[in-house]
């Protein structure tokens, strides 16, 4: 086995990671898991506060979930889906089928949620060319500010953060790009809801007879820093949608699963969305799997003889994998057995009394709640609420700390990210919340030494 400084020499050397900047990245390697904690190749340990980038359900290093790959592995790693199923992919697609809100009932399988994006995009434009009554002008798309749904040229093309996606504007299509229903940039939240559907309507009412499909984060937009949409927005989308004939693609790759309190975050609004996307948490983080779920009337579009060309026009290799599909039926096993979402509420009380006492910190601006999602921003100007200069970078800083003390976290810019498994108990969430408090002070003092020793930092 290679020593700790020799992997973290490769890992720094050959490991290219995502989003990192590699000149100034801090190796850390890890080694194993167990539950909610992860090992780095040094021994020390940390509470995955962000569930490995919002995928890990039950924990790690499950046995359940263990099981259920090693004895599908037993059987068949992987064969084709093109023209061929398998049992565990058969069985999850019904079992995917009875839990998804309203009549989603066609599941088509992708290996990430970009991908499960870009499926959902191709499947609406090719519906309208190739429906009972064909709209071959409906060719556009309306996505929201600051949205994201992955990095695949299609998915970044309605994704709506500059800074993941400029460099490569000129390979993106262009995309009607509505304001971010975000109610903190009004001078009031009240009337927040109507608002925002009003900026819609004007779209719709105008365009409609081009616009293939809107799509959007239900609830949440995760990467955009946890925006939290006003209630009643999603619903109001949905009516919106119908009255102007417009297909709704709801992105439920990080919301799904049980984190916001419900199984999927559609339900808490009673929205059947015409294409429902998953992904990170359907395996519960152990393997690639994503899925784009489409009612019986977008179905129904794609249907014909051998001749036709309806078929859909998309595949994926690693679709519907067999050693994924069994790692996805033991995550909702695991669901069902472990009363995961009956003991959500009592976690997310206790999540909310940490909030609550954060929230007393004078450098603390703002905290938000959804269930076991949660977001804190920072100020140094507690009389304000002003953030801190963007090169302060003072959500890395508190990341920073926290990690010295054995939590995990990773920053959206200076939002700091709460997301951690399901699984979590109430004591690990009071080690994260003791650890959170400590970390804040730590980094909130840094912050003030650098602000006051460098003029250039304000």
């Amino acid at each position: 086995m290679p020593t700790h400084s020799e992997l973290a020499n490769w890992d720094r050397h050959h490991f290219w990671h995502s989003f990192t900047q590699m000149e100034t990245y801090e190796s850390v390697v890890i080694d194993r898991a167990e539950g909610v904690w992860i090992f780095d190749t040094s021994g020390k340990k940390y509470l995955d506060g962000v569930s490995s980038m919002w995928c890990n359900l039950h924990g790690h290093n499950h046995p359940r979930l263990n099981e259920a790959i090693q004895t599908q592995l037993g059987r068949v790693a992987h064969t084709t889906s093109l023209g061929q199923g398998n049992c565990p992919a058969a069985i999850l697609a019904k079992r995917l089928a009875d839990s998804l809100p309203g009549d989603l009932q066609h599941i088509f399988y992708a290996s990430d949620g970009s991908s499960a994006v870009e499926v959902a995009l191709k499947m609406a434009f090719q519906y309208w060319q190739q429906c009972d009554q064909p709209c071959p002008n409906k060719t556009k798309y309306i996505a929201l500010g600051e949205a994201y749904h992955g990095d695949t040229l299609g998915s970044a093309s309605v994704g709506g953060i500059a800074r993941f996606h400029a460099v490569f504007k000129p390979l993106l299509f262009d995309v009607i790009r509505l304001p971010t229903p975000d109610p903190r940039q009004l001078p009031s939240s009240e009337g927040a809801c109507e608002h925002f559907l009003q900026q819609l309507e004007h779209v719709l009412s105008a365009e409609h007879e081009q616009i293939a499909a809107i799509v959007l984060e239900p609830l949440i937009q995760a990467a955009a820093g946890m925006v939290f949409h006003p209630e009643g927005y999603l619903h109001g989308v949905r009516q919106l949608t119908k009255r102007y004939n417009v297909l709704m693609i709801t992105d439920e790759i990080v919301t799904g699963f049980g984190r916001t309190g419900r199984m999927f975050a559609c339900e808490h609004e009673s929205v059947e969305p015409d294409i429902l996307c998953l992904g990170k948490s359907i395996t519960s983080g152990y393997l690639p799997l994503a899925a784009a779920i489409a009612t019986p009337k977008i179905y129904q579009a794609f249907l014909g003889d051998d001749d036709s060309g309806r078929a859909f026009l998309h595949g994926h290799t690693y679709g519907g994998n067999q050693l994924a599909a069994a790692a996805a039926l033991a995550t909702l096993d695991l669901l069902e057995e472990e009363q995961t979402l009956q003991h959500l509420p009592s976690k997310a009380k206790k999540l909310a009394e940490i909030l609550e006492q954060l929230q007393e910190h004078p450098n603390v601006a703002q905290c938000r709640q959804h269930g076991l999602i949660a977001a804190v921003e920072f100020t140094p100007d507690p009389s304000s609420n002003v953030p801190y200069p963007a090169n302060i970078r003072i959500g890395a800083l508190v990341c920073r700390a926290a990690k010295q003390r054995g939590v995990w976290l990773r920053p959206l810019r200076d939002v700091l990210v709460l997301m951690p498994p399901l699984s979590i108990t109430l004591d690990e969430l009071d080690f994260l919340g003791n650890t959170l408090q400590e970390s804040i002070q730590f980094a909130a003092e840094e912050a003030a030494d650098i602000l006051a020793t460098n003029p250039l930092a304000k």
